[in-house]
């Protein structure tokens, strides 16, 4: 069954989708982090994190951060999977670069019905991630995430394929997409030195070098594990 929810703003989606992805990291949202992910002014959120912590959407604790309720939550993933979805349309159908599709799914997401969303799903063959990997939710909102680890939490010498990338700025896929690494690609840690130096890759035979915070957004699933 698909999830019906009132209608808020487009502005409000965003929101909760923003909180949705910081707390699966952070487990809450700080101001300073939403304003920079939602790219506005710190002084610009309060006014619209009052608003949805009236419509019962989000709680709000003073130097804690906000976090989604139970029925934020619910929109929030239903938001996410729109995302994720017009972003597989995009590539999948449209045949668009990879690091060019979040910004566009941004802005197509919201003008997704439910009845559109299913038939849309239904086309694309049911499809578990986004084309970097990030999990669908379902149409109850459930995130199945399968397990893996940051490239910067492994050791040198450990062999693996990439999950998913956790950031989906253009900039950063750019990157990625220039040096061949995507979503099933097989990848070698050859060195990780201190926090402030690059890790040395080797994806299709060839070395790179990655900064600490592009490694960061590299989820992968070691080659021994079941």
């Amino acid at each position: 069954m698909a999830i019906n929810h009132p209608q808020i703003s487009n502005q409000a989606e965003e929101y909760l989708e923003a909180i949705y992805r910081l707390e699966k990291k952070k487990n809450s949202a700080k101001t300073m982090e939403l304003a920079k992910k939602l790219s506005v002014v710190p002084g610009s959120i309060t006014n619209t994190i009052e608003s949805l912590e009236k419509k019962g959407l989000v709680n709000h604790k003073p130097y804690k951060g906000v976090k989604l309720t139970k029925k934020g939550r619910k929109i929030a993933a239903n938001v996410l999977r729109k995302h994720r979805l017009a972003e597989r349309l995009l590539t999948d159908f449209l045949h668009l670069k990879w690091s060019n599709v979040h910004n566009e799914a941004c802005k197509l997401e919201h003008a997704l019905s439910s009845e559109i969303l299913n038939s849309l799903e239904m086309a694309l063959g049911n499809p578990k991630t986004c084309p970097h990997g990030n999990p669908i939710p379902t149409n109850k909102g459930e995130l199945n995430e399968p397990h893996s680890k940051p490239l910067t939490e492994l050791n040198s010498g450990t062999n693996g394929f990439i999950i998913k990338i956790s950031e989906e700025d253009p900039a950063t896929l750019k990157v990625l997409e220039s040096i061949g690494l995507f979503p099933n690609s097989i990848i070698r840690l050859e060195k990780k030195s201190s926090p402030n130096e690059p890790v040395i890759i080797l994806i299709q035979g060839k070395r790179h070098k990655l900064d600490q915070k592009i490694a960061a957004c590299i989820h992968v699933k070691q080659s021994n594990e079941s």
